[in-house]
Formats: C-alpha cells, structure tokens, sequence
C-alpha cells in the first residue's frame, strides 16, 4: 500500500535540540492550502492510501489541516497527524481540537515524547492529549523518542503510570542530535530492514525516506525529485523500482554493510540510520553497491 508523509509546513513552536531537522532548512517554508488539495487529490489518484501529516508542527495550522484531513477522507484515505501537544494545555483544549480532527476523518493522532521535547512542552498536555483520544474514541500512540539511557526511565515511567499507549523509538543522530553522544549498543546482530515511507516537504521536494533523506548531501541519495517537474505517480514509481531502496526494505542495511566489507563489528556499532548514510552517503561506495544491484547484492543472503 502506498503511504506518504506529507510535510505541510516547516514552521515549529519549539525547537528540540533532537530534532532531526537541520538549522540550515527554512522555518517558515509552506505550501498553499489550495496546492495542497491539489496534491492530495493526485496522491489519491495515484494510489496512496495512507498520509501522515508531519514536518514542523502541522497543528499550528489547525483550520488547514482539517480541511486536509476531510479531503483525505474523502478520498478514502487513512490520515494521521504528528503533534508535539503544544495545543492541549488543558483538558478543555485537548477536547476541542481532537473532536474537530475526529469530526474531520482523522484515522489516528501521534503524539511527540521525550526528555528534549518535553524541556518545551509539559508532560500534562501529553496525557491531556492521550485521554481526550481515548474518551473521544480516537485512535492514538505516543513516540517516545529515547537514547534508552537511565535520563528517560522517569519519562517512561510518567506513560506506565497513567496507562498509555507509547511504543519507543531510536533518536536519530542527524540534523540537531548529530553532536549527541552514542551510548553503546548492546542487542543482537539485526536484519535493519526499512520500510522507507516516502516524504514530500512543504517545497514540493519528494524523497525516499521520511527520516532522514534530506541528509544525504554528499550524494541526494534518497531525493527523488520534485513535484513542479514529474507527477506523484513518476515519482513512486522510481521509488519503487529502485534496486538499492528495494534492498533497504528487504534484504536490510546490515547484509547490505556486510557486502560492502564492513566488518560484523563495526555493523553493530552502528544505529540504523546511522549505517544507513554511511553505506549511502559516499559517492565511491554508493556507485559501487549500484553496480552490484543487480548481481552481486541479488546473491548476498542466507
């Protein structure tokens, strides 16, 4: 099924020294609403049954993003909207925005969660949110963004005790959190498939990954083009012919890594992501796993 991200605006109320958004992209990048409907409706038109609406904080936009939200719906489209709360202050706000965007067709909401965004944002207007979903029948989870360090048991703790649903996610070491410090990895060796969901930036800029694609500076890897100059549907295609992004999503970073002589060690030292612009965002090694797309990377599994 195809899915996008779908990155209305740039523009955020807080800045989370995590963010994965680099300093160097524009704050106040939008598209216009009327554009935006355009697009969707070809999105629909080309398939995309899912749509995330995400990039800067989209619900500084409340009015257009529910307007969004309905066209999808009337598409037949599932929507979901990533949101770091700011709007939820109280109980009272939380129930205003949620039975709007209910009201609308949104599918499902993904509220923001860890010890940066919460430097900015209160832990109250997380559980405001959270309830507010739950009482108003709206599906929810909580991303909670985490180094896995003892700094985040309390956080962690604050969802446990009030019984919410929250699935932990890796940070990210780019954009902001590049300076983080690495703790070390202590799991097994890992496949590291991705399913690379799609992302189209407020610019009209599409890439290949929703993480991290604009990232990949030294080689545009996972820039697939833009909307002014080919069509939704030119632009899946080559996401999904790719031989390389077929196998991120199938054979996996790490059997990718290996193939490319690096060693089992080294491989899992490494976070997903990580690995990934190592492997991708070398000119010399890139060009090399793409001659090997087809031949020798087709025989690299068990």
């Amino acid at each position: 099924m195809r899915t996008i991200a779908f990155g209305y605006s740039t523009q955020c109320n807080v800045k989370c020294e995590h963010c994965v958004a680099a300093d160097a992209i524009p704050e106040n990048v939008k598209m216009e609403l009327a554009q935006a409907k355009e697009i969707i409706v070809e999105l629909a038109n080309a398939q995309v049954r899912g749509i995330s609406f995400t990039a800067g904080e989209p619900l500084i936009y409340l009015d257009d993003i529910a307007e969004l939200v309905g066209l999808c719906r009337d598409h037949g489209m599932y929507t979901r909207v990533v949101t770091n709360s700011f709007w939820a202050k109280t109980a009272k706000l939380a129930d205003a925005y949620i039975i709007r965007l209910k009201k609308k067709g949104l599918s499902q909401l993904r509220l923001s969660y860890s010890r940066w965004h919460q430097k900015n944002i209160a832990r109250q207007n997380i559980l405001n949110a959270a309830q507010s979903c739950q009482q108003n029948g709206l599906d929810y989870f909580i991303s909670f963004v985490t180094d896995f360090s003892e700094q985040d048991d309390a956080f962690e703790h604050y969802l446990r005790d009030h019984g919410l649903k929250f699935f932990p996610e890796p940070v990210i070491f780019a954009g902001r959190a590049q300076s983080f410090e690495r703790l070390p990895i202590r799991t097994d060796y890992q496949a590291n498939c991705c399913p690379m969901n799609p992302y189209l930036a407020p610019n009209l800029d599409m890439y290949a990954c929703c993480d991290a694609g604009s990232h990949f500076t030294n080689t545009n890897f996972f820039h697939l083009g833009n909307l002014k100059e080919h069509t939704v549907e030119q632009l899946f295609n080559k996401s999904e012919t790719n031989r390389l992004y077929t196998h991120i999503r199938n054979m996996g970073i790490s059997a990718m890594a290996s193939f490319a002589g690096f060693k089992a060690r080294e491989i899992v030292q490494y976070r997903k992501c990580e690995l990934c612009e190592k492997l991708f965002n070398t000119p010399d090694l890139l060009e090399t796993l793409g001659q090997e797309a087809d031949s020798g990377l087709n025989s690299w599994y068990r």
